[in-house]
């Protein structure tokens, strides 16, 4: 077996593209000014770098560039927008939608605010990890100030029909967020189109540093209030106070900008590699994909094996990053909520997400599934 690391979790994290390396490292030391100097030089390069960046970001996902605002990643946007909204429409309505499948950071939100109050719906999905649209709109009441929905899932890639989510959500008069981490520069992300309100990004998961995201928040149609949580200062239109990290936002920025020239070839070439891989360890039998296999993204299939315990194969392959279906802790492996949510808990422990990225080769997936089947039918014979 090869013992040169395959790295197959592009979905935990991405290496940061040289182009991105490059355009970032003036800004540590040459070009160091803080953005919120108004009174020199090095503070206005400081400025017009951010700028620069906010411009890239919104053309990626077609917005205004004073819709975006930058935070330390997702999960930092998620809980300005969740509780930015519960603060801020609390007089209206205290009722908040989300799915079952959601990121922890959206769950986990929502579970604190229900200490504040809330009262939080989570639906389910189906057996491929889809919504159901009609109930849904059963489920959203005159108190409902919020509908929290994924635009693609990280374990699974399910894509979620997110514009007919956006369409019965404005009917109602609520407001629409999506956690579009996974999808945003891999797939064609327009708020516009899809009729987002509110939607978080994140740097490190397209080939931009860690420790840098983005919030989207609507300014007309309906026009977005939201609670700061972080004050001091003012700065990102008073929402996120705090000196701006601007080498990584120039990250960002250059991130965005490589994605959406390039993401239509990756997303092809990614889906053709994802294929091959996914048939292969299919061709061994008692093998399933997780998710619905028409609506997903390019990049990423879940498999269960059957009778394996996805831990114990991934511990025979050290040689290759994977991650399984489910969150693990050091002691003890605990059901994935998104295939339990799914149905699928009995699968769950024999699960692995493979998430695929645009430095993977053919040569590396043959080598997988090369020694990938070879551990599967030895664990097999042994069971």
């Amino acid at each position: 077996m090869s013992q040169k690391l395959i790295y197959l979790d592009y979905n935990a994290t991405t290496p940061v593209d040289k182009r991105v390396l490059e355009t970032m490292l003036p800004y540590f030391s040459e070009k160091f000014g803080n953005a919120a100097s108004h009174t020199h030089a090095a503070g206005w390069t400081a400025k017009k770098a951010v700028d620069d960046a906010r411009e890239q970001v919104s053309k990626l996902i077609n917005c205004d560039a004073q819709e975006i605002i930058f935070t330390s990643g997702s999960t930092e946007a998620i809980n300005l927008a969740v509780k930015g909204v519960f603060n801020a429409y609390s007089g209206k309505g205290k009722h908040i939608i989300t799915y079952a499948t959601e990121h922890k950071a959206v769950l986990d939100t929502c579970k604190y605010l229900e200490t504040l109050g809330a009262e939080v719906t989570y639906l389910p999905v189906n057996s491929e990890g889809l919504p159901d649209l009609q109930l849904l709109e059963k489920s959203i009441r005159e108190d409902t100030i919020l509908v929290c929905a994924m635009f693609a899932n990280n374990e699974t890639g399910v894509i979620f029909p997110v514009k007919e989510i956006a369409e019965i959500v404005h009917a109602k008069k609520s407001i629409f967020f999506s956690d579009a981490t996974q999808a945003v520069g891999k797939i064609m992300v327009d708020v516009q189109e899809e009729g987002i309100d509110l939607m978080c990004l994140s740097a490190h998961k397209i080939y931009g540093p860690k420790g840098v995201g983005a919030l989207y928040v609507r300014r007309k149609n309906p026009r977005v209030t939201l609670t700061a949580l972080i004050h001091g200062g003012g700065h990102e239109r008073g929402l996120r106070s705090g000196t701006l990290n601007v080498t990584g936002i120039v990250g960002l920025g250059k991130a965005c900008n490589i994605a959406a020239d390039e993401m239509w070839d990756d997303a092809q070439k990614l889906s053709i590699l994802r294929t091959l891989l996914e048939q292969s360890l299919l061709d061994l039998g008692s093998v399933f994909v997780n998710g619905s296999q028409k609506q997903r993204m390019p990049h990423i299939t879940n498999l269960a094996f059957a009778v394996i315990k996805a831990d114990s194969l991934i511990a025979q392959l050290p040689h290759i990053a994977l991650a399984m279906g489910s969150a693990c802790t050091s002691a003890l492996p605990e059901t994935s909520h998104v295939l339990q949510a799914m149905g699928r808990e009995s699968l769950s422990l024999s699960s692995v997400r493979f998430s695929l990225g645009k430095y993977t080769t053919e040569e590396e997936i043959k080598t997988v599934t090369a020694d990938l089947s070879a551990v599967i039918k030895k664990m097999r014979s042994e069971a």
